[in-house]
């Protein structure tokens, strides 16, 4: 008895899951092809000026600074290209909507751009399959060296523009004819700048503890001799950002953000996952 032709309808129907999964797909492999420049960036060739302007006034709307009129210099451009990867979330990376977030086309901070769960990475790195033990240690000696060259550039650059940002407020007294809404966008674009580099200083910070809990997890899960290295480059990171503390004092509001945003997540999955 032959098999039944399927209705016309059930051609339709299967035809726009199809097409529906094809769009998905390709909507993830743009967003993959943008961003494989080097340490997850996107390439240069995409990079447009100010496309990452818009982190310098999300993080002074949350700490209630008015935003500054004046236009980037290359140097705070820089800056707030430089700060993007170590502001996003790694697990966020190559996934279909980063790219909109690299550009700044959503602009929609989740809880996690203040504080990051330092649980979070280790279940990552635990449930992804991987052909060998020693795997998940290179993986994560990989992310936390990749963690020091990002920082290396952005601390040499914001020491300079927290440099300059001191001697434009100095210079404030002697210019003439000064008017108090210049003055008030001069000090603006400063407060905007210190505030990314809090912000930088306050996840890298989070983000050393969340390979701490990785890496103590792995050695009693799966030790291996590997874990030395990690071990290794997990302390030159720590060193870097004990050395980098450009800001001292973060603001109010950053760590008030960071604290609300710590009790909200979820108690986090503590079932074996399997190594």
């Amino acid at each position: 008895m032959k098999d039944r032709a399927p209705a016309a309808g059930q051609d339709g129907t299967r035809l726009a899951r199809a097409l529906a999964c094809c769009a998905i797909i390709g909507l993830h492999s743009l967003a993959a092809c943008a961003l494989n420049g080097d340490f997850d960036r996107v390439r240069p060739s995409l990079v447009s000026d100010d496309m990452h302007a818009w982190i310098g006034s999300e993080v002074a709307r949350a700490n209630g600074v008015a935003a500054s009129a004046y236009p980037l210099t290359d140097e705070e451009r820089q800056l707030r290209d430089l700060a993007y990867p170590l502001i996003e979330p790694p697990y966020d990376r190559n996934q279909f909507y980063s790219a909109l977030n690299e550009y700044g086309a959503s602009r929609i901070l989740q809880r996690d751009w203040y504080y990051y769960d330092p649980t979070l990475y280790h279940q990552q790195l635990a449930t992804r399959p991987y052909r060998s033990a020693t795997a998940r240690f290179v993986q994560l000696n990989d992310d936390i060296r990749n963690e020091v060259a990002r920082s290396e550039p952005f601390f040499i650059l914001a020491r300079r523009v927290i440099d300059i940002d001191r001697k434009r407020e100095k210079s404030l007294a002697f210019v003439s004819g000064l008017t108090s809404l210049e003055a008030a966008h001069a000090q603006a674009r400063v407060a905007e700048n210190a505030l990314i580099v809090s912000w930088v200083q306050h996840m890298l910070a989070q983000r050393a503890e969340a390979y701490r809990y990785a890496l103590e997890r792995l050695v009693i899960a799966t030790p291996m001799p590997m874990a030395v290295e990690a071990e290794r480059s997990l302390t030159l990171l720590r060193q870097k950002i004990a050395d980098n503390q450009v800001v001292r004092n973060p603001p109010p509001a950053l760590a008030a953000a960071a604290a609300l945003a710590r009790a909200q997540v979820p108690p986090s999955d503590h079932r074996l996952a399997a190594p």
